[in-house]
């Protein structure tokens, strides 16, 4: 199939989106183009237009692409230094902490390196600490690939594990091994879209390997920043191989590149999950960006009045000082729907002026709203509701801010204070950022033309590691090929043991021959009546043997059964034996069916003797 055909291709791409939800854009072209292609080309279809219109025909054909795509290579403690150096120099740091962890495997295609991570934690604390403080997330866009984790391997899949931990952690089921009941329940499998799904949080180790490369430039650091939004500032992020970040160290900096194992840096942590993420598209910018996302947020925090921020779905992002202590906002509220705590209708309903705020994209004010302060003080606030619009006209959020205008005065002074003190903080801020400016101006050449070669060359061993991914996945194919094949050829040999048993013990002289009327059987009583030996006639045409048998005049007997019209027949004959006496034979055909069509014929011969003659062999 040829690759070229954009416009082919990209109504395909668009159709899957639209009826099955999976959003491929972010996905390398090239290696997304030949997986699709080479799918197609098992199936007969050589252009993509052909090959879309018959996924609207086949709904079966949707899982099988998807394993194409998805390249789902994996296995138990894949790489096992890099396991190892996990096991001895991150994990007693994680088990250090004392409390719940977080671990999410994401990408996780049939299971194999989510059941790792449990067997590895559940060695390091034993069952019952296990059970108590370890919750695993393992996800990936495949739900064929997570039903077969669910479900559990067959033998074979196990063999590359460890024989100690396959007794120990697997059970049996029926044909297949299933992970232990006992401890199943700490694994929860679902299905994932990197791309479009919000993250897992609170997360003290995040697996994601040799997934990354399938991406391009672009969707890696939006799904780099998710992944910095959903560790803890201490937690620790483990990639595959070909997976390096050697652009993205205002997110990720290594402990071990050798073994792919990287921390984050917390200082680009933001409470608001969507300014990361769009701080993440630009990946030269973003140690300036960081710093100006931190000024912001503790502007945010030295606000004389109490401020709320809410995301688009709903959920309390943040709360600066003055709500949190006005308000009684504890750091477990941090991250709830809005609708679930009492700030969402005290001191005032929430909800209907942020619906109204995003419905109308303007700012509404609730004013002389009532409140009583912790201290039985009261207070009466001007409450503000603003939506906060995104450069494409998306909401992605609400800001709440309860201004405090009992002493009016007092509150626009402090307002305009605090006005000067952002201004003269953003003046610095833009001073400092001018004289980097100029010393990165001096250095940009030498540093771009670096940045180049090290993308390029990341891009050469991700587009190496999916075609030794995709060659991995064809080797497995035809290893399963190989044994079907070798098990239906003992069959055969089976068979055709049996056969040679039956024709070889019967006092009949029997011949199979095949639709072109060769010799395929010539059973011993064949041999012994005339004289030729079962290596001397197989392959050869009957009707040309050099036998006392009068052939020839058996021809259109034997063609007519051969033809299944009729299916059986007989004829007797004068003929020679070996001895050269000359002798009776009945000669009976009968055609040789698979119950559909004919596929040769078998002729059974029987010397009839007189009744005087003794019996025996002559």
């Amino acid at each position: 199939m040829s690759l070229e055909g954009g416009s082919q291709f990209e109504a395909l791409i668009d159709y899957l989106r639209e009826s099955r939800g999976v959003d491929l854009a972010g996905y390398k072209r090239m290696s997304l183009i030949r997986r699709v292609a080479k799918r197609a080309q098992e199936l007969g279809i050589d252009n993509f237009a052909a090959y879309h219109d018959y996924l609207q025909v086949h709904s079966e054909e949707f899982p099988i692409l998807f394993d194409k795509i998805l390249i789902n290579v994996t296995e138990f403690f894949r790489d096992p230094q890099s396991w190892d150096y996990l096991r001895h120099q991150i994990l007693p740091q994680i088990l250090a902490k004392n409390g719940s962890i977080r671990l999410w495997s994401t990408g996780t295609a049939s299971g194999e390196e989510a059941y790792s991570a449990a067997m590895m934690l559940c060695e390091a604390l034993g069952q019952d600490e296990f059970l108590r403080r370890v919750k695993i997330y393992a996800t990936d866009i495949d739900e064929e690939a997570l039903n077969t984790a669910r479900a559990g391997y067959p033998p074979k899949d196990l063999e590359s594990l460890d024989e100690d931990l396959r007794n120990k952690y697997f059970e049996p089921q029926g044909s297949r091994f299933v992970f232990r009941s006992a401890l199943r329940r700490v694994l929860i499998f679902g299905r994932h879209d990197l791309m479009q799904d919000a993250p897992i949080s609170r997360l003290d180790l995040l697996i994601c390997r040799n997934t990354l490369m399938y991406f391009t430039a672009e969707a890696q650091g939006r799904i780099l920043a998710r992944f910095h939004y959903a560790l803890k500032d201490d937690g620790f992020l483990f990639l595959g191989r070909a997976e390096m970040l050697l652009t993205h160290g205002a997110l990720f900096v290594p402990l071990d590149l050798k073994q792919r194992i990287f921390t984050k840096v917390a200082r680009a942590q933001l409470h608001d999950g969507f300014m990361l993420q769009a701080q993440a598209g630009s990946a030269e910018a973003s140690d300036h960006v960081a710093r100006q996302m931190r000024v912001r947020e503790l502007a945010a925090e030295g606000a004389p009045y109490a401020q709320l921020v809410i995301d688009a779905l709903g959920v309390l992002v943040t709360a600066n000082q003055v709500a949190r202590r006005l308000f009684d906002i504890g750091r477990a509220e941090i991250g709830r729907p809005l609708k679930d705590l009492e700030l969402s209708y005290k001191p005032m309903d929430l909800r209907t002026p942020i619906d109204l705020a995003h419905a109308e994209r303007r700012p509404i004010a609730s004013s002389a709203v009532e409140f009583s302060s912790p201290d039985g003080k009261p207070i009466v606030f001007d409450v503000y509701v603003a939506p906060l619009i995104d450069d494409d006209n998306s909401v992605v959020g609400t800001s709440v801010s309860y201004i405090d205008v009992t002493h009016l005065t007092h509150l626009r002074s402090e307002l305009e204070r605090s006005k000067e003190d952002v201004e003269t903080a953003y003046e610095e801020l833009q001073s400092s950022n001018e004289e980097l400016e100029t010393t990165n101006e001096e250095l940009q050449s030498t540093v771009e033309e670096l940045e180049t070669t090290n993308e390029e060359l990341q891009s050469s061993n991700e587009e190496l590691e999916t075609m030794n991914e995709e060659l991995e996945s064809t080797n497995t194919e035809l290893q399963t090929i190989n044994t079907d094949l070798r098990l239906r050829t003992d069959e055969v040999n089976k068979l055709n043991t049996f056969l040679g048993a039956i024709t070889g013990n019967i006092e009949l002289g029997a011949v199979v021959l095949d639709g072109d009327m060769r010799v395929q059987v010539w059973n011993e009583r064949a041999a012994d009546l005339w004289g030729l030996r079962p290596d001397e006639v197989v392959g050869r045409h009957f009707f040309d043997l050099d036998i006392g048998l009068p052939s020839r005049e058996l021809r259109n007997m034997v063609r007519g059964v051969a033809g299944g019209k009729p299916a059986e027949d007989e004829s007797t004959v004068e003929a020679l034996s070996r001895r050269g006496k000359s002798i009776q034979v009945r000669v009976i055909a009968y055609t040789l069916s698979d119950g559909e069509r004919t596929g040769g014929v078998v002729l059974v011969m029987e010397e009839l003797r007189s009744e005087n003659e003794p019996a025996g062999r002559f």
